[in-house]
């Protein structure tokens, strides 16, 4: 997806950071959208898309199966939709660069065509283990061969009509529940998943604004969320709020560099997702919610950050999924903050686009930070504010979010961090440096 050769980034300490920003659409919900958008029948209209690599590869997958999905200006898109059940035979592999939840949720919706796909990525992705989606997807009949380790490439051989399950989440995953949700889509009957653990809703949600029969009810054994197949899906306009994944590296960074005041206009603030913001508070972090609001069904707010000082945290595991992808910008706040920090039931980030708790430790060791790894998180000595050493090269592992994380450290340090390649940050992010610099960063 991007040049092979690296390409460094330096961050070091300025002034404070001030002006406003919108931070691009929501990854999450931006995937969905192309996805129903496809299997719906007639136009959709999408504004606020994110267009990084990731959801590139969606867009590029879906007109591979049948759709049309144009871009008609920055962020908007138009999506012809093929009806559930009329995804066509791609006539190559699909090229999924390095998006786990492209590969994850389009393994759904193809389990239940009678198609067959074949499933490629980057290095990255295709270390990445697919075996939690593997095991239900084939409880309900797609044949699903795949490298070794449960790894990209992969081939799924879909069925119709597929088998209704009822399937428990062994792991708290938002992929893995929404990979049967869409495999249930063009299944008879009723596709039942049970999660344990509270998960991002966005599936959920965007389901039934397409007019998926689906409920959602609490039980003793968690969150029962019972779809109905062979449901016509009704064509629909989707405004993507901004993503609060994105949202946090300017949070964390408006939090940590003194006189700092920023405004983040758009953010989406799903409770499911927005984790961070509340441990930041927790923190001691200054976030003042502004004209809150409800966008396509999401609750959306402008957010105004200025620089405090943070005290230590010892977040709750429960709380993890609602701030799974934040944890390494985490990192970096409770490594300056007042106390000792202890993060526990994050096992989770070791199959992310890398072990992100290792991967992390190195950095933070690496630039002066005192700390230790667990297992299933780490503890972290905090700097009461005081700058990181810095003077290091950061080896980020084709990892977006690590690159972002140690861009932002790299704003409150003693000497300049680098990143040894900023080039995997536009799979997520490609304006992210551009912003950050809006603000006043040297980067």
């Amino acid at each position: 997806m991007h040049d092979a050769s690296p390409q460094p980034l330096t961050a070091t300490t300025g002034g404070p950071l001030r002006g406003t920003i919108a931070v691009p659409g929501d990854k999450s919900i931006s995937h969905r959208a192309l996805m129903l958008s496809a299997l719906a029948v007639g136009t959709s209209h999408i504004t606020g898309l994110l267009e990084g690599e990731d959801v590139l590869a969606t867009a590029a997958a879906m007109r591979a199966m049948g759709a049309r999905a144009e871009r008609s200006g920055p962020g908007e898109w138009q999506v012809d939709g093929v009806g559930v059940g009329g995804l066509l035979q791609p006539a190559g592999a699909l090229d999924m660069g390095n998006s786990g939840t492209s590969t994850r949720l389009l393994m759904g919706l193809v389990a239940s065509h009678a198609i067959t796909a074949t499933f490629t990525g980057d290095a990255s992705l295709s270390g990445r283990p697919m075996g939690r989606v593997i095991a239900p997807l084939s409880q309900m009949g797609a044949d699903i061969t795949a490298s070794p380790g449960g790894t990209l490439p992969l081939m799924v051989r879909g069925i119709a009509p597929a088998v209704p399950i009822t399937y428990t989440l062994p792991v708290a995953s938002a992929q893995v529940k929404s990979a049967v949700l869409l495999a249930g889509l063009n299944t008879p009957g009723v596709t039942t998943v049970i999660e344990p653990v509270a998960t991002r809703d966005h599936s959920e949600r965007m389901l039934a604004g397409f007019g998926a029969e689906l409920s959602v009810e609490q039980s003793d054994a968690g969150r029962v969320i019972r779809l109905t197949g062979q449901a016509e899906l009704r064509p629909q306009s989707i405004a993507v709020p901004g993503d609060p994944s994105s949202a946090a590296f300017f949070a964390v960074a408006a939090s940590i560099v003194p006189g700092s005041d920023v405004v983040i206009r758009n953010v989406g603030l799903n409770p499911t997702r927005a984790g961070l913001f509340r441990l930041l508070r927790r923190m001691g972090a200054s976030i003042e919610e502004m004209d809150a609001r409800i966008v396509g069904g999401e609750p959306v707010a402008d957010l105004r950050v200025r620089h405090t000082d943070l005290i230590a945290c010892d977040p709750d595991p429960a709380d993890a999924p609602s701030m799974i992808d934040e944890f390494p910008v985490l990192f970096i706040a409770a490594a300056l903050a007042t106390g000792t920090s202890r993060i526990t039931g994050i096992e989770e980030l070791r199959v992310k686009e890398s072990d992100r708790i290792t991967t992390m430790v190195a950095g933070l060791r690496a630039i002066g930070v005192t700390l230790e790894e667990l297992p299933d998180g780490l503890v972290i000595e905090g700097r009461g504010g005081e700058p990181f050493a810095g003077g290091a090269t950061i080896a980020s592992r084709l990892d977006h979010r690590i690159a972002m994380s140690f861009a932002v450290a790299g704003l409150h340090a003693g000497r300049p961090i680098t990143v040894d390649d900023r080039a995997p940050i536009a799979t997520s992010f490609p304006n992210f440096l551009d912003l950050l610099r809006s603000l006043g960063a040297s980067c």
